[in-house]
């Protein structure tokens, strides 16, 4: 029985490696490192530029009108429960 690689294995084997090649600021000539390698500021060149990556949206929930989960009981109520 031979294991196939789950989704995740096959997008991140499949997809290319970060070079310096494939930077913005190198394609723009904004980089003022002399590395082979991708540092920490690498950026990928797209079509779009340079953006922040899409946030997640925040959804706001409805409130709550069935009232608390759960109350003490009053004095009364609690002398009506136990009364012998």
């Amino acid at each position: 029985m031979t294991s196939r690689p789950d989704a995740r294995t096959r997008s991140r084997s499949t997809a290319a490696a970060p070079s310096c090649d494939g930077c913005f600021f190198r394609r723009h000539m904004l980089c003022a490192l002399d590395r082979s390698e991708p540092c920490a500021t690498f950026r990928p060149d797209r079509e779009q530029g340079l953006h922040p990556p899409r946030q997640m949206s925040f959804a706001f929930r409805p409130e709550r009108t069935t009232g608390t989960p759960f109350a003490f009981p009053s004095a009364a109520e609690q002398a009506r429960r136990y009364a012998a």
